[in-house]
């Protein structure tokens, strides 16, 4: 079935693209104003796009009445912001972060999570996060009611116990037990359930077709 983007109402898009563009990491972001306070919030618009420089991006959307959400202000303000990625074992105190709280509210102390100094930015990160990304702003594009953000990643934590080789840089990525978004309003998926496909090259390809 085809639906014409350009006719439809903009939520009626919205409930396409979410249902259908799945699983979505999360982008569990941590800010801070200039006074300091902190807030953190969940974004599935989110993913990397660049190795050099490393840099990842999420869309973040207005507050019902347009103003800028506090994520989007802080980092247009000070340009730093932490992505942690969201362990099921965290995922409540996640879902507390969402909520949508008056400006000045620190939501990690709201949902009784743990801020962590960072290394190279003034936003902490979350110690129940197995992964956190340390950025400073790349580039803000505006995109209708969104701004995509994208960051450059300064430094990246990952708990101890989930790297198998620290100087080959080897992850031990099911260990770390991450979450990602379905569709719906409550809707996520495991990263436990997984099967591996190897790339083939050129050579492979051409012997199996000959094989064939």
């Amino acid at each position: 079935m085809l639906f014409d983007f350009e006719t439809l109402a903009a939520q009626d898009r919205y409930k396409l693209v979410v249902s259908s563009v799945v699983p979505r990491p999360i982008a569990w972001v941590v800010s801070q104003d200039e006074a300091g306070t902190v807030n953190a919030a969940p974004y599935s618009f989110f993913n990397a796009f660049s190795d050099d420089p490393v840099v990842i991006g999420f869309g973040a959307g207005p507050r019902p009445e347009g103003a800028l959400k506090d994520t989007a202000d802080n980092i247009r303000k000070t340009g730093e912001f932490v992505v942690n990625l969201v362990p099921e074992s965290a995922i409540r105190g996640m879902n507390v972060t969402a909520v949508d709280f008056p400006p000045g509210v620190d939501e990690l102390a709201e949902a009784g999570l743990t801020p962590t100094p960072s290394s190279k930015v003034r936003p902490p990160r979350i110690a129940e996060s197995p992964v956190a990304l340390e950025c400073v702003t790349f580039q803000l594009i505006p995109a209708g009611r969104h701004t995509i953000i994208l960051g450059r990643v300064v430094a990246m934590h990952i708990q101890d116990d989930c790297v198998l080789d620290p100087v080959k840089c080897y992850v031990d990525t099911p260990k770390l037990g991450l979450v990602g978004r379905m569709h719906g309003r409550g809707w996520y998926v495991r990263t436990t359930d997984r099967f591996e496909l190897p790339r083939l090259t050129v050579a492979e390809w051409q012997a199996r077709k000959t094989a064939d």
